[in-house]
């Protein structure tokens, strides 16, 4: 299920955006503490944001900006200001479309449709976490300048951790993960990919490894 946050401050247009959204399958989550939007955001980790422009403290440029700076996170600005200005300066911040007020909901539910078909399209080629990117087409593992090559097993696995990112990862979902019809894989196939990812990750120093959780699995943090 999608998850999208809104950052609106109209409160019955909030509500009537979560309620259709909801009909749709979406899990929509309501950000309202204009004080920490960044923060709220950034925790949330959401598939998609609806960002309104006039909010009681920064305006949502500001936030559009500093969410962008840190997260390639979607984001679809929803705003009254309609001025054709207005439109290219979000766009050009880094917005991935400009709905203007007032709006038909189908419009809105296209616009989110065409955006996270685009977006998913794009993130199954490479997927971005802290300074990696995991180069799916070729099995690597690249951070900053340097390119890691993977073997099969260590880029099944990392790709998992890094879509879980901070987020324990059972040891039942990465066999799970490594199972082929034709290939057996045990309990110590998956310990020995394991250690060769966490030496990979030590050697480039790069401040973010896999942890283990007795008991529970493993978390990359």
């Amino acid at each position: 299920m999608k998850k999208i946050a809104i950052v609106e401050d109209d409160m019955k247009l909030r509500k009537y955006i979560v309620k259709y959204l909801k009909g749709y399958n979406y899990e929509v989550f309501v950000i309202d503490d204009f004080e920490n939007v960044e923060e709220e955001v950034l925790a949330l980790n959401p598939d998609l944001i609806l960002l309104d422009i006039n909010l009681p403290t920064f305006d949502g440029f500001y936030f559009l900006k500093v969410i962008k700076r840190k997260s390639d996170i979607p984001i679809i600005i929803v705003s009254a200001r309609s001025e054709e200005g207005e439109q290219i300066r979000g766009i050009e911040m880094g917005a991935d479309d400009y709905v203007t007020k007032p709006f038909s909901m189908g419009i809105l539910l296209a616009k989110i449709t065409a955006v996270l078909r685009r977006t998913t399209t794009k993130s199954i080629d490479v997927i971005k976490v802290c300074d990696m990117a995991l180069i799916c087409e070729g099995m690597q593992l690249k951070v900053r300048d340097t390119i890691i090559d993977l073997s099969k097993n260590e880029y099944k696995l990392m790709k998992i951790f890094m879509n879980n990112y901070n987020k324990i990862v059972s040891r039942d979902t990465l066999l799970e993960e490594l199972w082929e019809e034709d290939v057996f894989v045990d309990d110590n196939t998956l310990t020995v990919n394991i250690t060769r990812l966490k030496k990979k990750l030590k050697d480039i120093n790069l401040g973010c490894e896999i942890v283990t959780k007795r008991g529970s699995g493993y978390v990359l943090k």
